[in-house]
């Protein structure tokens, strides 16, 4: 298969909201209150940690059936640590996750032994995971400025 291109948008709206759109998909991105937003939606970080969840889920799913997994229920438990002095630039930690842990709760009468290895192949071939754990080039293609300055 050929390289398969994505794409969103992320429009800056009242105080910190943005919408997200993909195709023909919108998403409101905000902020809790104490972070100076008004919680009208997740916050980009807890939308990364949906991401990973909801991209191994579907690749559980997608693969199940090649490893004789029998899928009654599948859930993603998510969390990760950020040092938000990195985002306040009050000290010199990173500003993203610095861990981010998983924990995968399936319903299965399937065997162990084949819900290890739909899992191993779910770990190698999850897209959002692959992408946090390996480093992407990040690229600014450009800048575009519209001034009404006079």
């Amino acid at each position: 298969m050929a390289v398969q291109q994505f794409s969103a948008s992320a429009h800056l709206q009242d105080g910190v909201q943005v919408k997200v759109q993909a195709r023909n998909f919108t998403l409101t991105i905000d902020e809790p209150k104490e972070l100076g937003g008004t919680d009208l939606g997740m916050n980009p970080v807890e939308a990364l940690l949906g991401s990973l969840g909801a991209c191994q889920a579907i690749v559980a799913r997608v693969y199940a059936q090649k490893f004789n997994v029998e899928l009654n229920d599948f859930r993603v438990e998510v969390e990760g640590d950020i040092d938000l002095d990195g985002f306040f630039g009050l000290s010199d930690v990173r500003p993203g996750y610095s861990e981010i842990r998983y924990r995968f709760v399936i319903d299965s009468p399937s065997s162990r032994e084949n819900i290890d290895g739909l899992i191993a192949h779910l770990q190698a071939h999850c897209p959002v995971g692959d992408s946090l754990a390996a480093p992407v080039k990040l690229v600014l293609s450009d800048v575009v400025v519209n001034s009404q300055a006079a």
